[in-house]
């Protein structure tokens, strides 16, 4: 800046919108008199947002319950699994997600416990996604209820800088769906993460470029995505607690102790985050798993468990036209130990048969010992489908399973998901259904 003139400090009221410049941020809108502002002397120049909904299943169930307002609200299995969610006021008691529920309820017993409604939850990440693509083609999901996205290109259409964009995305969200959100600006994906976290709920704040280093160096190593506790600890035991002094210790030295991640370390420790926001996540697997009302130690109720789960996870690969060549089963103890089983296979498959007789094979070798609360199975190592399905010449049982299933999946296109079931999977009418909650989705 020429010597004599006096800093511009560009300013935002998050509440009507008007932005402008001036020797230092008002501390309320000349406009409206809000004291929501945002000001930085970068505020005009980042393009990188990452917007979050705060606690957003609870917010829907608090927007559609004005009996829980003002009260802390959980979300997860009444009687037996985990948190999926809470808001803030159960999260000032301890409570977080994938908590057991029975802890959640000790450390906080006045929460109200609320299943959750994943098809409402789901309506209503689509619409804000439909209004986050009305603002950028470049929007990276993370899940159903945050995202990255760039902004680069769009001051031209909207005639503004990306943070006025993003206020009224914001206040549109809270007026119009009834929930909010939290903003986070910054010059690349990694900051504008940490960014969205650090005013919320309701929040917005920026990480401008200037001031990358100093910022970080005072913040904890668990700021840093990707770290969790262990190598917390790992780090907290060799003396090092904040980011500052990584970015003292070099890169060759970081890398030789802590090897790869050490690398990753170096570069994120000062701010260095090259990744561009992608408009498709590439997805490492597909799985489900399910909670039980009841411990199951039974292996035939257990494999008709597995069964279900396998039909979901192979309706989801072949939506997708990909396959995958690893099967994992994933179970749970009664005393929360978990436990995680995998098999490469010879060809890659999206076939329920198949992913099931490979889970079976696993499951077999643990049932008999202890009672099981979880069960889920997963499939990675994905790719394109092949195009035609495997034959296995030592047994030709193969061939005729995968053309059974392909045929029951025309049934199911044309007469609906429940046309052709599984003589294993078959409820007769009043029966009670298998011990467990609806299965949980996740890729």
């Amino acid at each position: 800046m020429a010597e004599g003139l006096t800093p511009k400090i560009e300013y935002l009221c998050r509440d009507c919108e008007a932005a402008g410049t001036g020797p230092t941020g008002p501390k309320r809108c000349p406009q409206c008199g809000s004291p929501r502002m945002i000001a930085h002397d970068e505020l005009f120049a980042l393009n990188i947002a990452h917007i979050d909904c705060d606690a957003f299943y609870a917010s829907v169930e608090k927007r559609d319950n004005p009996e829980l307002a003002g009260r802390a609200v959980i979300i997860g299995g009444a009687k037996r699994g985990v948190v999926a969610t809470c808001c803030y006021m159960a999260r000032l008691s301890g409570v977080h997600s994938a908590m057991p529920i029975f802890q959640a309820k000790r450390l906080c017993p006045e929460a109200v416990i609320v299943p959750p409604r994943m098809k409402t939850y789901v309506k209503i990440s689509r619409e804000i996604r439909r209004r986050m693509d009305a603002l950028t083609p470049l929007v990276e999901p993370l899940s159903i209820d945050e995202a990255f996205l760039d902004l680069s290109g769009t001051r031209a259409l909207f005639k503004s800088p990306p943070v006025q964009v993003l206020a009224k995305f914001a206040n549109d969200i809270e007026r119009e769906i009834g929930i909010t959100v939290s903003v986070g600006l910054s010059h690349n994906k990694f900051l504008a993460k940490i960014a969205s976290d650090l005013d919320k709920p309701r929040g917005m704040a920026v990480i401008g470029d200037a001031e990358t280093t100093s910022f970080l160096a005072a913040q904890p190593v668990e700021i840093i995505y990707g770290i969790g506790k262990s190598f917390a600890a790992r780090l907290h035991r060799d003396g090092i607690t904040r980011i500052g002094q990584l970015q003292k210790m070099s890169e060759a030295d970081l890398g030789r102790k802590y090897g790869e991640i050490g690398l990753r370390l170096a570069r994120l420790s000062t701010g260095q985050d090259g990744r561009r926001v992608q408009t498709r996540a590439v997805v490492k697997s597909v799985s489900h798993e399910t909670t039980f009302f009841s411990d199951i130690d039974d292996l035939d109720t257990l494999s008709t468990r597995l069964l279900a789960l396998s039909e979901l996870v192979a309706a989801r690969l072949k939506a997708r036209s990909i396959a995958g060549d690893t099967v994992t089963l994933k179970l749970k103890t009664a005393g929360f130990a978990l436990r995680t089983r995998a098999r490469h296979l010879l060809a890659p498959t999206q076939l329920a048969h198949a992913i099931y007789e490979t889970g079976f094979a696993l499951l077999e070798k643990e049932v008999g010992i202890t009672s099981f609360r979880l069960i889920g199975v997963a499939v990675s190592g994905l790719g394109p489908a092949p195009a035609d399905d495997p034959v296995d010449l030592v047994d030709p049982g193969v061939a005729r399973k995968a053309a059974a299933e392909r045929a029951m999946d025309k049934a199911r296109a044309r007469f609906g998901d429940q046309a052709v079931l599984r003589g294993k999977l078959f409820q007769p009418q009043n029966s009670p259904e298998p011990p467990g909650q609806k299965p949980n989705r996740t890729s």
